[in-house]
């Protein structure tokens, strides 16, 4: 089954009740029991809820893995990986990346023992000076988020399984459209469905999809334990927007390489960020193990200044001033005061993740009129 028949039929079955063919949302917290401890597979919503239950079926096929569990946000998600591990373990993750997966890792769980080394996935051997007998976890994203490094997935997923490490793939950025890291051997893969997956803006729900059935177990124990689950309505959304993940995802990808040309042309514009261009150094990368280069473009302003930042993110009209990602509309953003606020200065400016840098989230609206917006919002500074 091919993805675009996959995102509308996996998983998903007329009700065998009414016969409706949109799943429908189980409101309710209680189920009968036949008799104590005998039921028809769900006993309680925390544990287990029909709308869930076909969403993590439907989220499991996109990725071509096996299990789904959905969380109530993509944190939640993350904070159930995290929960895997032990005090002492240790985490290599990537150094570009965003900033509340930056928080949970330095912030809580650091105070129980579980050290991160942030180093620039890009180069293996970085890596590879990290890793000792503490490392369990990889946690990689790609395209990294918000200066769109490409990490070789082959690379580094490979060095973890030489090593018996878990790996953790952020995909929110890429969607299961464009990426599928469980084919490339990744333990697990993450999204914010609030993003892509839900693509309109309006519901905030986590997943989790691996192929290991004890991991699973394992996952859908914390799941039920520390209850970080989706309400119904949020797992209906969710699944209604994912019949057109694949529609919107090419549309916006296609507004995001004219738009990217436009800045690289702009001379008010010093750098650009976008894997699509030949000359970005995980364009070859991401070729071969993405569909398209994904909708989400950042760039620097020729002078490094807050203040101009500041003014053309208050300028645009069709371009919204945001923190989120992946919808239908057009977003833009200031990681330094925003997305990324909570990683100190310096390590910001490591990564080349300035004052004046400007993440944009291009939605499925006419690419003119998103041009003409940015063009209009360049001429007050």
């Amino acid at each position: 089954m091919k993805f675009g028949t996959k995102a509308i039929h996996a998983g998903v079955h007329p009700d065998p009740t009414t016969g409706a063919v949109m799943t429908p949302i189980y409101q309710t917290s209680t189920y009968a029991q036949e008799s104590p401890g005998v039921h028809k597979g769900y006993e309680y919503a925390r544990t287990q809820n029909p709308t869930r239950s076909v969403l993590e079926e439907n989220l499991a096929a996109l990725e071509n893995g096996r299990f789904g569990i959905a969380f109530s946000s993509g944190l939640a998600a993350m904070d159930a990986v995290l929960k895997l591990l032990q005090p002492g373990d240790e985490i290599i993750a990537t150094n570009d990346l965003y900033g509340g997966s930056y928080r949970l890792m330095t912030k809580i769980y650091e105070k129980y023992g579980i050290q991160t080394h942030f180093v620039a996935m890009g180069d293996p051997e970085q890596v590879r000076e990290k890793i000792n007998p503490r490392t369990k976890l990889f946690w990689i994203e790609t395209p990294t988020n918000p200066m769109l490094q490409v990490i070789d997935l082959t690379t580094i997923i490979g060095m973890a399984q030489e090593n018996q490490i878990m790996t953790c793939v952020d995909n929110t950025f890429a969607s299961p459209y464009l990426q599928n890291p469980l084919d490339f051997g990744a333990s697990i893969v993450l999204h914010s469905a609030t993003k892509y997956l839900g693509g309109h803006s309006d519901l905030v729900l986590g997943a989790l999809v691996v192929n290991d059935e004890k991991l699973a177990e394992q996952l859908h124990f914390i799941q039920n334990a520390a209850g970080a689950v989706p309400g119904p309505m949020d797992c209906f959304l969710c699944l209604r927007g994912i019949k057109t993940l694949h529609i919107r995802v090419e549309r916006a990808c296609k507004n995001a390489k004219k738009i990217a040309r436009f800045l690289q042309q702009h001379p008010k514009v010093k750098n650009v960020y976008y894997p699509g261009f030949k000359d970005h150094p995980g364009h070859a990368i991401a070729k071969q193990q993405m569909r398209h280069y994904g909708a989400m473009v950042s760039f620097d302003l020729l002078e490094d200044s807050f203040e101009h930042a500041k003014k053309v993110l208050s300028a645009t009209h069709l371009f919204t001033l945001a923190e989120s990602l992946g919808g239908v509309e057009s977003l833009i953003g200031h990681p330094a005061t925003m997305t990324h606020a909570s990683i100190p200065k310096a390590d910001r400016l490591k990564v080349g993740l300035t004052d004046s840098l400007i993440r944009l989230s291009v939605g499925i609206e006419d690419v003119d009129d998103l041009i003409n917006d940015l063009d209009q919002a360049f001429t007050t500074i």
